[in-house]
């Protein structure tokens, strides 16, 4: 990663560390290198393989010890167990920040040069914007070139909206959130605090509801409003070209917290708990609820009208078709094959733990062959 800040820019390693109210309760010392101390100044963040002696880096576990013996970064976050109280000549190079969560610690010193490497913003509606006279937006915020915010909208302190980006009637954005260019939100959107929206996203989409309509001609659909809106808490992050649709009835609800990666697909009246992460290309069917701090991987998909409980973690490819109950991984990537043979496979896959079991009975009471 290249250098981010001039030299006049930079701050010191010290000054870095408590402009930071998070790391009080996360550093537990600083050791000084033979060639930098906590005055050095900091410049930007780098891997520790490439980090020049300008840059910052970290390094989470043991098996990175080699690349720590050789990096010219100028200081590293470390955990204590690879931390070096060596004197003189023998002490590293690098002045070394102590702390026992350094992923996280490199997270919000990667947050604070990311927002001082950022052009600066000045408020103000963009002559190109078109704004409903019955829209409230905040001196504070920042609407964009090319820009459209719909009627009865209300969009709070220091939100960006970026160009390109149309605003429906009826939403709500809520302080410090950002909608990056060309993000949609149809009406009765609402977005709570320090959003992050990027671009592409889709927000309030008609549902997937249909209804056999034969008295028209066989086989064809009568189409059911949707008219619920999408619910938004929090701290919540929604990846380029994710999709979630407005509920039927009832809002489609994405709780405080929520991470979700690129091109997901969240169907109408569903429910996302607090704190739970979604890798790319998952897919929720419509109806469904997925509890409080799950981690779903990549592509994983789930039927419609169940429930998931809180603390699951689906592995990439999973397909959840039934009620989860209980906490813990779930795994389970079968070929594609005819349903019928599909589901008898799948009944035989789980009977095997047994299987197991009565074949080794049968084996004990077999008489012994020379």
């Amino acid at each position: 990663m290249p250098v981010i800040l001039s030299p006049d820019q930079s701050p010191s390693l010290r000054t870095l560390i408590d402009d930071i109210a998070q790391t009080k309760s996360l550093v537990t010392g600083v050791l000084p290198g033979s060639q930098h101390s906590e005055q050095t100044l900091v410049q930007g963040i780098g891997p520790l393989t490439t980090a020049s002696p300008r840059e910052l880096s970290f390094v989470v576990s043991a098996k990175f010890k080699d690349e720590l013996g050789q990096t010219s970064a100028c200081a590293v976050i470390v955990p204590k167990a690879l931390s070096s109280n060596e004197h003189g000549d023998d002490r590293p190079t690098y002045a070394q920040v102590i702390c026992e969560q350094p992923y996280l610690l490199y997270a919000l010193f990667a947050h604070w040069f990311d927002t001082r490497r950022q052009p600066k913003r000045v408020p103000g509606i963009h002559p190109s914007a078109v704004v409903d006279e019955t829209a409230q937006v905040s001196a504070s915020a920042i609407i964009g070139p090319n820009v459209v915010i719909g009627a009865r909208t209300t969009v709070g302190d220091h939100v960006n909206v970026n160009p390109g980006c149309v605003v429906g009637s009826d939403c709500s954005i809520g302080t410090n959130t950002m909608l990056y260019p060309h993000v949609t939100l149809y009406d009765h959107v609402h977005i709570g605090q320090r959003g992050i929206i990027h671009s592409g996203v889709v927000l309030g989409a008609d549902g997937f509801g249909f209804a056999p309509n034969p008295a028209q001609e066989k086989g064809a659909w009568g189409k059911i409003a949707q008219l619920g809106g999408v619910s938004i808490g929090n701290d919540v992050e929604i990846g380029a070209n994710t999709t979630i649709d407005r509920g039927a009835l009832e809002n489609t609800v994405i709780g405080n917290g929520v991470k979700l990666d690129n091109q997901i697909m969240i169907g109408h009246n569903c429910k996302i708990g607090d704190h739970t992460a979604m890798a790319a290309c998952v897919g929720v069917a419509g109806s469904t609820t997925i509890g409080a701090r799950c981690i779903i991987g990549g592509a994983a998909m789930f039927s419609g009208h169940i429930t998931i409980v809180d603390d699951v973690q689906v592995s990439g490819g999973t397909a959840i078709t039934s009620n989860i109950d209980t906490a813990g991984r779930l795994t389970g990537v079968l070929p594609a094959a005819p349903h019928a043979q599909w589901q008898r496979n799948a009944a035989v896959m789980g009977q095997l733990g047994d299987m197991r079991k009565r074949l080794r009975q049968l084996e004990r009471k077999l008489p012994e062959t020379s």
